[in-house]
């Protein structure tokens, strides 16, 4: 059967989701959730996620909301030489690797890169305006995350791997690009490993086919 995903384009946690399934190269239908008209409070959603959030993915019987959870159950049921990238690892070491820093990026880098990406982008979607003493106090939250960070990097191509390319990095993805286009962008320029990093993951065909579903009508 048909994976489902229902969601929104232009959110972040259901990015996640569509990277992920262009990574492992999977079939999927997309259902697009009008969330500026309600339709993730109302019931037949709320029967999917009943926190009323996007995404939510249909699996034959199978229904997953949060988007972390659905990207891990798409990496372990689907962990097949065929079915694209693996981005899990299963080796002791590597496994222990990834576990810490899918953790880093859920609870360092993910609330500071939220409130950023609030201020910077989607206020303005909403005709809202900026609150610089918020962007400034996050913008220096992110700099200390990132130099972990370029630690990190400068022993290891990837967060979660040495040389491959895993949830971890894949879950960073739709706040990094975001925020690639806001003043913030100086910030991770300034530390060469993690630039290189940036550039090396937006530039992924999977991120691509991600940020084109946003072009369709």
């Amino acid at each position: 059967m048909t994976i489902k995903v229902h969601g929104n384009p232009m959110s972040t946690a259901t990015q996640r989701v569509l990277v992920a399934l262009h990574e492992k190269h999977l079939d999927f239908e997309f259902v697009h959730i009008d969330m500026g008209a309600g339709a993730h409070k109302q019931p037949p959603y709320l029967a999917l996620n009943p926190f009323g959030q996007v995404p939510a993915l249909e699996d034959g019987e199978i229904k997953l909301f949060e988007s972390r959870a659905i990207t891990k159950y798409l990496a372990y049921t689907h962990d097949h030489q065929n079915e694209g990238t693996s981005l899990i690892h299963k080796e002791k070491h590597e496994m222990a690797a990834q576990l810490v820093w899918e953790e880093v990026e859920a609870h360092q880098f993910d609330p500071v890169a939220s409130k950023l990406a609030w201020e910077l982008v989607f206020k303005g979607m909403f005709g809202m305006q900026t609150d610089t003493s918020v962007v400034e106090e996050n913008e220096a939250k992110l700099a200390k995350v990132l130099d972990v960070y370029e630690a990190r990097l400068a022993v290891s191509k990837y967060l979660g791997a040495d040389d491959s390319f895993t949830l971890v990095d894949l879950h960073h993805l739709p706040l990094l690009s975001y925020l690639m286009g806001t003043q913030v962008k100086k910030v991770f320029e300034e530390k060469p490993h993690v630039s290189a990093w940036c550039k090396d993951i937006l530039a992924r065909p999977s991120w691509e086919k991600t940020l084109a579903l946003q072009k369709q009508p």
